[in-house]
């Protein structure tokens, strides 16, 4: 995710920080200022030693303590899909952004292909202990709902694009038969770099 961050940053935010490692490597490379959201206590306690400042509260609590137009670049890494009303909190978020300042965020992609298997043609909506239907996630995004998500609540997608893709044979035979109507398919992931749009 570190590609999509902008280079001339001087100040990121980053919910859901964990121990604080994504948001040091930043302030390591370019030499920005980081804050973090953490609601971990003991994650949030170990990223208070790598960061310039953390916040031990659920994201939506942290807001307050948040400065408005302060941030160059608001970081949501697998996070949203673990929020009740993650819609809320983007647009809580604008307020908080400089004026070009930009959100960045990593989806998990609902339609990946084993996925998608397992729901159509087996049935199977199984919750897991980690990845896509990983057990603690509230909320699933495909490639059309993200798009739609950011431009409902007046964000300019900049970027939108698969990581982690498949390798399956079957699938590219699949997409190519079908003129590239599953490529969606082909990623566990979306990575997110969106702006708002200043006349919403």
């Amino acid at each position: 995710m570190v590609k999509y961050i902008p280079n001339d940053v001087k100040t990121t935010l980053e919910f859901g920080c964990g121990v604080g490692r994504f948001s040091a490597m930043l302030k390591s490379r370019l030499g920005a200022e980081v804050w973090a959201v953490e609601i971990d206590e003991a994650a949030a306690r170990e990223a208070t030693k790598r960061l310039d400042r953390v916040i031990n509260a659920d994201a939506f609590e942290a807001l307050g303590s948040l400065p408005d137009s302060y941030f160059d670049c608001i970081i949501f890494n697998d996070i949203l899909e673990h929020l009740v009303d993650p819609y809320g909190l983007l647009w809580a978020v604008r307020d908080k952004l400089t004026p070009h300042g930009v959100i960045v965020c990593s989806l998990p992609n609902a339609r990946y292909c084993d996925n998608y298997i397992e729901f159509v043609l087996h049935g199977n909506w199984d919750y897991r202990e980690a990845g896509i239907l990983d057990k603690t996630h509230l909320r699933f995004f495909t490639y059309k709902s993200i798009r739609k998500t950011f431009e409902q609540l007046a964000f300019e997608i900049i970027a939108l694009e698969g990581m982690h893709p498949s390798g399956s044979k079957k699938l590219k035979l699949l997409n190519a038969i079908l003129l590239n109507a599953l490529r969606d398919l082909k990623y566990v992931q979306y990575a997110v770099v969106a702006k708002p749009m200043r006349t919403p």
